[in-house]
């Protein structure tokens, strides 16, 4: 019953319906809670270079909460469904902001907003700020057994003047990852793996920045 429940809603349905005929009503089920894993080591030293002010990610409301969420591409792919017994642990962009503030300290020191607020205005102008707006961040079905982790954003680099907020650069960015199984586990472990591929991306384009 445990394995079954977090397959998606609409794929097997008979399946979910035989698997509860054994449940009993008074012992309900929590979800699963998942993350993306352990953060690798953090450089001994702080890298070279002017540091990057990075705020929380923002996204809308159907991605700021805890559901885990999956697309069934070959039905529907305009609906977003939540899986019925997995959850994240925290929102995904919170998870997400974690995986890039780690993959930007590999190349720029990196401030919280609050920390930047507390600089003395000449050492706060021009200073670089990275807003980051996730636009998706699904497990996305091509078939009932062929699925993937999908993550969009879009990234806008700003400089801090005298005059306000000056825009550098912007650019969107995605990634995707197979999932080893058709279910929630399988993607949570493609969700993580291509938002780890996506924070590199992020940092290497801020370190290619003039």
């Amino acid at each position: 019953m445990r394995r079954r429940s977090l397959l998606p809603l609409a794929a097997a349905p008979l399946a979910l319906l035989a698997g509860c005929a054994g449940f009993a009503p008074d012992k309900p089920q929590r979800p699963t809670l998942y993350d993306f894993g352990p953060l690798a080591d953090a450089p001994a030293a702080a890298p070279a270079g002017p540091p990057l002010v990075l705020g929380e990610v923002e996204a809308n409301a159907a991605l700021d909460g805890t559901a885990m969420l999956y697309r069934l591409g070959y039905a529907d792919a305009r609906q977003l469904r939540p899986y019925a017994l997995a959850r994240w642990s925290a929102p995904p962009g919170q998870l997400l902001g974690q995986r890039l503030r780690h993959a930007l300290g590999q190349v720029r020191p990196v401030l919280d907003p609050g920390q930047a607020t507390g600089l003395a205005r000449a050492s706060a102008a021009g200073l670089r700020m990275l807003r980051v707006e996730l636009e998706e961040f699904s497990h996305h079905f091509t078939s009932p057994q062929a699925s993937q982790g999908v993550v969009r954003v879009r990234c806008t680099l700003l400089e801090n003047t005298a005059a306000g907020d000056r825009l550098l650069a912007q650019r969107g960015f995605a990634a995707e990852h197979a999932a080893a199984s058709p279910d929630a586990p399988g993607g949570a472990q493609a969700l993580a793996a291509a938002s780890q591929a996506l924070a590199q991306a992020v940092a290497a384009w801020i370190s290619a920045q003039p």
